[in-house]
């Protein structure tokens, strides 16, 4: 929970974090755009590692790296100092995840999938929304660096339970490492990330340096269909609910993270709330996700995927259409609402997407679908949030030209951002009625296999 909890933690903290060291937003932007970076480039080796090392190998070596990026940046001195901290948690944090997806696929029974996953989905869901809210609670009493001491303790509490008492699943194998395959899915995978995080401020870079990520893909995808034993399996593209799954997932993960960006842009600048009260007003929403998850996990077990997915896009696509009617004289009571809704629709989704996702591959490639469908969140949610802020941007300025001043130019701007988001939505929704229920017996054969 620590892990998922340090991804939105310092949000509310740069601003103080730009003051300490004297740096632009663009700068301090890296400590997200970094943190996305590195995970893009070591999560597509994660099918490989979990291969090759143990269980107990790959989790104490994650949360070990998680606990010294930790530490280097609770006493970083320098901004460069911070940044190299992060760089080092992202890499414990892109071990952890596929791990524990393939763990909890490998050791559950597939009548009992949904519900584990529910339980997991608690920790993605509930963990990210506390983030922003923790760090204003612990930012009015200190300085930043405490957001890093304080998690510290539960690191190590982690890692002393971590060695004591997990035990390894499945076997590992000698699989041949294929260093070209690293290089060229770092420059494929970092390199559309980082094009698109910085899309809205060098255009000319973000274009070049996509133009690179998108060749060096090309060749990485070649490269693995040619090994015998490659880095990452792409063999679960050809599994048609796999495939139709990841594609709901990533639709609906660019939108949420979009929504996600814009929308505290839009409570602090339009409706002039401070960054601590942003947090508790996103903080509801995010705590009734995961408080669903499990119920929801237990539904998909008994009716499957469709009778949750398509509801929950429906939700979805109601609550962005909502926002598009935010102005500067919505009320705080509206926000709050529409982002509740906006959650449980994400609830409805996400534990079937992901549970359907890896459910209807073999067992064997566990660990390769996970991490398939880790990049590929990466890009989908860079991609997202790009993409509505390129339009919170454009509407803004629009706005401005015309004579508003900041707060209504920048609702005028959230409005743009929030019809775009809602086309996305409406893709998620057109998308849905093609995921089907994993049939039991390939489930039972995946479990035994």
């Amino acid at each position: 929970m620590v892990m998922f909890l340090n991804e939105t933690i310092l949000s509310v903290a740069l601003p103080s974090i730009m003051e300490d060291f004297q740096i632009p937003a663009t700068t301090a932007q890296w400590l997200t755009t970094g943190f996305m970076l590195t995970m893009a480039v070591v999560i597509p080796a994660t099918g490989w590692i979990l291969q090759r090392f143990t269980t107990k190998q790959v989790f104490l070596t994650a949360v070990s790296s998680f606990l010294v990026g930790t530490l280097v940046a609770a006493a970083a001195p320098t901004f460069t100092v911070l940044l190299v901290g992060r760089i080092v948690q992202a890499v414990g944090t892109s071990l952890i995840m596929p791990l524990l997806m393939t763990v909890a696929m490998t050791v559950v029974r597939a009548n009992r999938r949904g519900s584990v996953m529910g339980v997991i989905s608690i920790v993605m869901s509930v963990a990210p929304a506390l983030g922003p809210t923790v760090s204003g609670f612990v930012l009015n009493r200190f300085t930043w660096h405490w957001l890093f001491w304080f998690v510290a303790p539960l690191i190590v509490v982690a890692l002393v339970v971590g060695a004591l008492f997990i035990r390894n699943i499945g076997e590992t194998a000698r699989a041949p490492f294929d260093p070209l395959s690293v290089v060229l899915a770092a420059l494929g995978f970092g390199g559309l990330v980082y094009a698109l995080s910085t899309l809205g401020t060098d255009l000319p870079v973000a274009v070049g340096v996509a133009v690179v990520g998108v060749i060096a893909l090309a060749l990485f995808v070649w490269r693995q269909l040619k090994l015998e034993t490659p880095l990452l399996d792409l063999r679960p593209f050809t599994i048609r609910n796999y495939t139709l799954s990841v594609v709901v997932a990533l639709l609906l993960m660019g939108t949420l993270l979009g929504v996600v960006m814009v929308l505290p842009i839009y409570l602090q600048t339009a409706l002039g709330v401070t960054a601590l009260v942003t947090g508790l007003l996103l903080m509801p929403g995010g705590l009734a996700s995961g408080l669903l998850a499990p119920f929801i996990g237990r539904l998909y077990d008994r009716v499957g995927p469709r009778p949750l997915v398509i509801p929950g896009a429906l939700l979805l696509l109601g609550a962005v259409w909502a926002m598009t009617r935010l102005d500067i004289a919505s009320t705080i009571t509206e926000v709050i609402a529409m982002h509740i809704v906006f959650s449980l629709g994400l609830a409805l989704m996400m534990t079937p997407l992901m549970t359907t996702a890896l459910g209807s591959l073999p067992k064997h490639l566990y660990g390769h679908g996970s991490a398939i469908l880790n990049t590929l969140q990466q890009l989908a949610g860079a991609a997202g949030t790009a993409i509505l802020i390129a339009a919170l941007s454009f509407g803004t300025r629009a706005a401005a030209a015309g004579g508003a001043d900041l707060a209504q130019a920048t609702a005028d701007g959230a409005h743009t951002a929030f019809i775009v988001a809602g086309i996305m939505a409406i893709l998620v929704l057109l998308a849905s009625p093609f995921v089907t229920r994993v049939a039991e017996e390939q489930q039972e054969e995946g479990h035994a296999a």
